[in-house]
């Protein structure tokens, strides 16, 4: 069947990003396979502290300066002052238990080269883990409307979503008041849409993606409510209440009880194991609550 854009808003894949270690930077990539928990290899590793809890950006902003790159077989990571730590994909070392927010879950230690690395770094105690791929951790049901929806070690969903419009949006209020402009990289979306007006992922239930192997489907499942990070300058780890300070202006989200939200966490509905890529044509009908 071909494609239909006869819906109440079009447009197209503009960006995508994957994050392989949750909270450090991402990557910027023409294409992604897209599997039942977001983006391949989305936040497949996590920084833990020795006793296996989950750290982030919130604590530690330095993350933001750790860039992965993803090779065929190895992950190459780099940050400032530091020797390249290449990681194998495909290789772990012992199982570990760690905690990311209110789950527990097995996961696998990926050695002492690689936790001396982030130790020296970041300046605290600190295991890199990767996620088991026989584990399922499960997306909030009281959000997916009871559908399973696994993701690794993303806050709590497989992929976000987020517009071109959106981050314009906040950046012509930025400038308004004498603030320099952001980039969309401070908000981690996986998916920037263009061509649809600012927050009209927030008014949409499914997100329809023409792609080659048949439609993919992205439900919207819940408006992602924003800590201090998108205050962090993701170039320099510096931190300003700018960003925070300015949405909190205009983006109280009445149905998180006021707290401020950018972008929509969407669960995948179809299309697993197809691919995403950069221009592809996007459609979605308004939701009217």
């Amino acid at each position: 069947m071909s494609f239909s854009t006869e819906s109440d808003l079009s447009g197209t894949i503009a960006r995508l990003f994957v994050y392989p270690i949750k909270s450090c930077a991402g990557i910027e990539v023409r294409e992604a396979l897209l599997t039942e928990t977001g983006l391949d290899l989305d936040r497949a590793w996590m920084v833990v502290d020795p006793a296996g809890q989950f750290l982030t950006q919130r604590e530690l902003p330095r993350m933001a300066l750790i860039r992965p790159q993803l090779k065929s077989e190895e992950m190459v990571l780099r940050a400032p002052g530091m020797l390249a730590l290449h990681v194998g994909i495909d290789v772990v070392e012992e199982p570990m238990t760690v905690t990311v927010w209110r789950d527990t879950v097995p996961a696998w230690d990926m050695g002492a080269v690689a936790a001396q690395w982030f130790t020296d770094f970041l300046g605290r105690p600190c295991r890199l883990v990767r996620f088991d791929p026989e584990v399922k951790r499960l997306s909030s049901m009281d959000w997916t409307g009871g559908v399973e929806a696994p993701n690794q070690f993303a806050d709590g969903f497989p992929v976000l979503v987020a517009s071109q419009a959106s981050i314009d949006s906040l950046n012509e209020r930025l400038a308004a008041a004498g603030h320099a402009a952001v980039g969309i990289e401070r908000f981690r979306p996986n998916v920037v849409l263009d061509g649809v007006e600012a927050h009209d992922e927030d008014r949409v239930d499914q997100i329809r993606v023409d792609a080659e192997g048949g439609e993919l489907h992205l439900a919207t499942v819940k408006p992602c409510a924003r800590c201090p990070i998108p205050d962090i300058d993701p170039a320099t780890a510096e931190s300003t209440p700018v960003v925070g300070d300015t949405l909190r202006t205009y983006r109280q989200d009445k149905r998180l009880d006021g707290a401020i939200t950018f972008g929509m966490n969407a669960i995948v509905r179809q299309g697993a194991g197809q691919v995403l890529r950069v221009g592809q044509r996007i459609a979605a009908d308004l939701r009217f609550d």
